[in-house]
């Protein structure tokens, strides 16, 4: 979720020690796992209530489909020419010039 190596965490750990000291350290820790539980439990709530709201015919809606450029694709990407989406850029500076 975080992709920290042992290294980051350890280093981590000697900060929050230097910090907060080696008494406080425990309770500051449990205190921030319980905020990380709380706000994913409120992710997953939200989502939840999104797909009830939204009705019949949309409960394989996935987070990730409401990404616009994702929502094109998927829906009109038939339709649209390949071949818009490869052309190149035009350079800013005539590369004749240098």
């Amino acid at each position: 979720m975080f992709n920290l190596g042992a290294g980051e965490v350890i280093g981590l750990f000697i900060i929050g020690i230097v910090l907060v000291g080696p008494d406080r350290l425990p309770n500051i820790a449990a205190d921030a796992a319980r905020f990380l539980v709380k706000a994913k439990k409120m992710a997953q709530n939200a989502t939840n209530e999104l797909k009830d709201n939204l009705g019949p015919g949309y409960e394989d809606l996935q987070v990730k489909d409401l990404n616009p450029k994702t929502f094109i694709k998927k829906h009109i990407g038939d339709v649209i020419d390949k071949n818009d989406f490869d052309t190149k850029p035009k350079p800013k500076i005539d590369p004749d010039l240098l």
